[in-house]
């Protein structure tokens, strides 16, 4: 779900591909899975808890109908209808017991109210239930599947850069209703950017969580931005919880955008940022979390921690940001409760640009206007490619960290230059901070520029 390959495709384009992926499909698996049967898709560990079961079995249909390049509304709905037949079953049959181990009396009772199911089990099953959605599809699509969605211009690359590892993921779902079932005349997408650090783990798990958590609140209708904050602090405490189990120590940052008909919504973690521009000019959107801040500095050390000038500043001389999903091992000191914000959307606006710290620590606000307008200008108003250009212009300024662009583009690229608009300074939003409770090919990359 988090990246894909180029689609350039109308409505009527995508609606005249079912049939013909449908017949694919099931020539491919002309029969349910038999239990010896081989996986199509790799199994995420060996054990899920139940409430992880949705999104984890989601994000492995969404990838394996995207690897076979279903039209991406049609991947969305076939994966909700899926979803819903097999929850709808007694998954008691997959209940595995967890492994016994020496661990404290505190641990222990926490570790007995999380059910634990076996994940390959799971994932066989699910396979049948998306092979028989298939199979009935075949003979009639239903019109939901067909529903007409937004079409979206967004540029997407990131790279490893000379870190180790690849900690960053990022989420870009056009067709959020589709997944999740929303039948509503209010068209939904969801981007998102997670900056992983101490492992992938964390980052993957935001990935795959975070949007399922949101689609489940009962606010995603009537106050987005807090649907959007609670769905942080439900994968913090899931993924606490999983760090525990499994031994894990990693944590991510994470941004993420909801547009909502005519309204943008925001969640942030740590220092991963979104910005917008409208009419050619720098809208700030939020604050990311930084440990200097002095409210942060204050909730800190309030707790009994500490904030320390090393390298830079750090939260109990480790982490360079105070709030993050996981770090199981720095909670409380660094929060997962994500600030959220809102703002309504008039039409001017030209794009949003999602990104880690990567770009944002040697890319300031005020520039990315200019080089988007550059790119534009050179190459005719195509936006496909301008997240790779920026995320280049990062690591030629001595970035040295994975880094990730997304570029959402709110009007057509053409547009952009026909206008005239060039960067011209930064505005900042009302809603600014606000906290709704009040050589590339060798740097391992990743590249994605849809229209979907």
């Amino acid at each position: 779900m988090a990246s894909g390959a180029a689609q350039n495709s109308s409505q009527m384009a995508c609606d005249s591909e079912i049939p013909g992926f449908l017949d694919a499909i099931l020539q491919d698996f002309p029969a349910p899975l038999s239990l010896e049967s081989p996986l199509p898709w790799k199994v995420p560990g060996t054990v899920l808890s139940q409430e992880e079961v949705e999104a984890e079995l989601i994000e492995l249909a969404m990838g394996f109908l995207g690897n076979r390049n279903a039209p991406p509304s049609f991947a969305a709905a076939v994966t909700h209808e899926a979803i819903s037949q097999l929850l709808q079953t007694d998954l008691s049959e997959f209940k595995r017991l967890p492994e016994q181990e020496e661990e404290e009396e505190e641990e222990e009772e926490e570790k007995a109210l999380v059910t634990l199911l076996d994940a390959k089990g799971l994932a066989r099953s699910f396979f049948n239930c998306l092979w028989k959605v298939c199979s009935r599809w075949q003979k009639q699509v239903p019109l939901t599947a067909q529903a007409p969605q937004r079409q979206w211009l967004v540029s997407i690359h990131a790279i490893r850069n000379t870190r180790r590892k690849m900690e960053d993921r990022h989420v870009s779902l056009p067709a959020f209703n589709h997944l999740f079932g929303l039948s509503d005349s209010v068209h939904r997408a969801y981007f998102a950017v997670f900056d992983g650090h101490g492992g992938v783990d964390a980052a993957r798990y935001a990935s795959v969580h975070v949007h399922t958590n949101a689609s489940h609140q009962p606010e995603l209708l009537t106050n987005p931005a807090a649907a959007l904050k609670e769905a942080f602090r439900r994968t913090d405490e899931m993924f606490l919880q999983k760090a525990k189990r499994e031994r894990l120590q990693s944590g991510t940052t994470g941004v993420c955008a909801l547009i909502s008909g005519a309204a943008l919504h925001i969640a942030w973690l740590g220092d991963s940022q979104v910005i917008l521009v409208q009419q050619g000019r720098v809208v700030k959107l939020m604050e990311p979390h930084k440990p200097e801040r002095q409210d942060e500095k204050a909730r800190i050390e309030a707790l009994g921690g500490f904030v320390s000038l090393m390298d830079c500043w750090r939260v109990n001389g480790t982490l360079a940001v105070s709030r993050a999903i996981g770090d199981v091992f720095q909670k409380p000191y660094v929060s997962g409760e994500a600030d959220a914000a809102s703002r309504e959307l008039t039409g001017s606006e030209d794009y949003l640009l999602l990104a880690c710290d990567g770009f944002f620590d040697v890319v300031p606000h005020h520039e990315v206007t200019g080089l988007v307008h550059g790119h534009l200008l050179r190459h005719k108003g195509n936006g496909m490619r301008v997240a790779e250009e920026l995320v280049a212009v990062a690591r030629d300024r001595g970035s040295h960290d994975n880094i990730t662009v997304m570029v959402v583009f709110l009007r057509e690229p053409l547009e952009l230059l026909e206008g005239g608009i060039q960067g011209t300074g930064d505005a900042q939003a009302d809603v600014g901070s606000q906290d709704l409770s009040t050589g590339l090919s060798e740097l391992e990359i990743s590249n994605t520029s849809q229209r979907s």
